[in-house]
């Protein structure tokens, strides 16, 4: 079945329809603006998703420690026995003992279904089905039923829609109590990154949530009235008051060191803060990394032996990042600031 064109012809809805009924086994690869997609099929049904923004697995771990179901030393040690044995995190962390079946099911569950549902509010780019054959995982088995997609998809895009009309990219937001009880943990979350200087695009980016989690939590806590939208500062035209040069003396000693005070506390936030972009960009950097390795094994049934082969871009403190890979895994990382691995600033 030849199926590709674009989402503005052949809507999502449609194309899910059609290889639901036609009961297909394959790839669905779809593209837009924001994101790269894939949705693996097994008899018309969904068994997973790959999103280049949000790689599910990557999340898995970040989201059971915060969750308080595993410690971060559970974590630490999977991680580390996950590139020598090529088997999945949520395979390790269930034979360790450390989490259940159940749990780890919970979890993924909820990430492929955001990651599909939020395909439903695009307005354009392309897809292309691919018939072949998908790998079952029998330890965590997932599939999805279509039409409950569907419907749960047309219902958030609808939801969608009315979000839109209340926020925009660029609205700030102020915190207007602080303490409030009854706020969910994806609030309490979300309520973190509002400091009255992120917008909502940057506090999609760095939560790491799409736009719809995001934007319906920020509404949530609007209504709570937790936060508001910063106003924006109006422009005052200072009436220009002629002054007499006064001389050099003593008095002016006190105004030079609050300067001064001020240029090395100005230089010491924009240090941190150089800081935090730069391992805010070797994340991106990354998750793009993973995303192409992805691809190249998908076009030619392998990983690729060296990095550069895809990319000789260097991490932002000017090294290259550290790429290994057999048969059934690979890992990408920057050894941070400190250019030491193994260190609490490596970046995976």
């Amino acid at each position: 079945m030849a199926l590709k064109g674009s989402l503005k012809d052949f809507a999502l809805a449609d194309i899910l329809q059609l290889i639901y009924f036609q009961r297909k086994t394959g790839v669905l690869a779809l593209e837009g603006r924001m994101d790269r997609v894939r949705l693996l099929f097994i008899d018309g049904n969904i068994v997973g998703a790959e999103s280049k923004r949000r790689i599910e697995e990557n999340r898995l771990g970040k989201v059971l420690v915060k969750k308080g179901i595993i410690k971060d030393e559970d974590l630490q040690s999977a991680l580390e026995e996950q590139p020598s044995s090529g088997v999945k995190l949520g395979n390790i962390l269930m034979k360790k003992g450390v989490v259940t079946k159940e749990q780890i099911l919970e979890i993924l569950t909820g990430q492929i279904t955001e990651t599909v549902i939020q395909i439903f509010g695009w307005k354009e780019g392309t897809y292309e089905f691919t018939p072949q054959g998908v790998p079952v995982d029998k330890d965590l088995p997932i599939s999805f039923d279509i039409q409950h997609m569907l419907t749960e998809g047309m219902r958030i895009v609808d939801e969608w829609a009315l979000i839109e009309d209340e926020l925009t990219l660029d609205t700030v937001f102020i915190k207007k109590e602080e303490g409030i009880a009854g706020l969910t943990e994806e609030e309490e979350e979300i309520l973190a990154y509002v400091d009255s200087e992120n917008d909502l695009s940057t506090i999609i980016d760095i939560s790491g949530e799409d736009d719809f989690v995001v934007s319906k939590a920020l509404i949530s806590l609007m209504e709570k009235g937790v936060i508001e939208p910063k106003a924006a500062i109006p422009v005052v035209e200072v009436p220009q008051v002629e002054v007499k040069k006064p001389l050099l003396s003593y008095h002016f000693l006190p105004i030079l060191a609050i300067v001064v005070s001020c240029i090395v506390s100005l230089f010491l936030v924009v240090f941190h803060r150089d800081d935090v972009f730069k391992k805010f960009n070797a994340s991106q950097t990354i998750e793009d990394f993973r995303f192409m390795i992805e691809a190249y094994k998908f076009e030619h049934g392998s990983y690729p032996k060296p990095l550069d082969v895809l990319s000789n871009k260097l991490d932002p403190w000017g090294r290259p990042y550290i790429y290994r890979s057999n048969e059934n895994t690979f890992t990408v990382l920057s050894i941070g600031a400190d250019g030491k691995e193994g260190t609490s600033d490596d970046i995976y």
